[in-house]
């Protein structure tokens, strides 16, 4: 018996031990998965890409298994065969095409649908003195608007009021309907950065103060650079998002003050169309826009917008 008691303090002693010397252990960088599409001059058409670390170099992932799909669509809709082949690739040390050679593209093009979400921050409602909805606002855009994360805005005639509003984009990577809102990080593939332009003129005086043509210009929803997928996110809702409009920050606040998680839209989204893979919801912008500014503040030619959300990356776009 006292035996035994000498071996259980022993062993106990050695767990304490290399726990010790675990902690004294330098982490090991985690490699997320960062999924682009992309263009280079030497290659036929767009390619999908695994972006290494935000801002990094691009490994080619139809050079690395030719049978893969050149669309984020068409790889996202083949699910976990695809996405295991993007894995190998990730822990492969493989040739990198440097950023300079490449131009990005968004993640996803020519989605089935954008599903867009109004007063989704309790800050934002706060600044509009309004109250916070009690059930989603839901509008959308057509996915004509889609540019890539370092394209031009275009300032069109037929507005003088064109705002911005950085937001969280939710990509979906598998089909459902009528989804549980426990269940519906299954459907999700990962996040990207969005920019919701928003020509305000045309989204609450003209056209019986519909949304859609304000929102739905050309080049008038920046997305990128990459989508993570949602493995390599800690927390969605807990990310620092913030927009800079010429280096000066207009809008910074935590993805925790969405009024409706990811979940809970997708389970109300869901009650009325099909989610198919590829689909983008963008999920409500923070406070600081431009037309509830004293007096209110609209983007202008040679203007350049950078809207960042943390582990997710940056957009930098133009305006033109």
């Amino acid at each position: 018996m006292k035996l035994q008691g000498l071996m259980l303090v022993s062993g106990r002693r050695r767990l304490l031990t290399a726990l010790l010397q675990a902690q004294k252990q330098p982490f090991q960088p985690r490699r997320d998965m960062r999924l682009v599409q992309f263009q280079a001059p030497h290659l036929a058409g767009p390619h999908l890409g695994l972006e290494l670390g935000s801002g990094g170099g691009i490994v080619d992932l139809n050079a690395f298994d030719p049978t893969l799909p050149t669309t984020m669509t068409q790889f996202l809709e083949q699910g976990e065969a695809t996405l295991s082949v993007a894995r190998r690739a990730l822990a492969a040390q493989l040739p990198l095409l440097p950023r300079s050679e490449v131009t990005l593209l968004a993640p996803v093009t020519r989605p089935d649908k954008v599903v867009c979400v109004g007063m989704n921050y309790a800050d934002h409602c706060k600044e509009q003195n309004v109250p916070v909805p009690k059930e989603p606002i839901i509008f959308s855009k057509f996915a004509s608007s889609i540019v890539g994360p370092y394209d031009e805005i275009l300032l069109p005639p037929e507005s003088q009021e064109v705002d911005w509003e950085v937001e969280l984009a939710v990509v979906i990577g598998k089909k459902g309907k009528h989804i549980q809102a426990t269940d519906a990080m299954a459907h999700v593939a990962g996040f990207t950065v969005a920019h919701d332009v928003s020509a305000r003129d045309w989204q609450v005086r003209r056209n019986g103060k519909q949304w859609l043509l304000g929102k739905t210009f050309d080049t008038f929803c920046p997305l990128g650079p990459a989508l993570v997928t949602k493995d390599s996110v800690a927390d969605p809702h807990n990310l620092n998002i913030c927009c800079r409009v010429n280096g000066e920050v207009v809008q910074s606040s935590n993805t925790s003050q969405m009024v409706f998680k990811t979940e809970q839209l997708i389970a109300w989204v869901s009650q009325f169309v099909t989610l198919y893979p590829g689909d983008i919801f963008l999920t409500g912008t923070p406070p600081g826009v431009g037309m509830f500014r004293k007096p209110p503040v609209f983007l202008k030619k040679g203007d350049e917008v950078q809207c960042e959300i943390e582990e997710l990356g940056v957009l930098v776009n133009k305006v033109a």
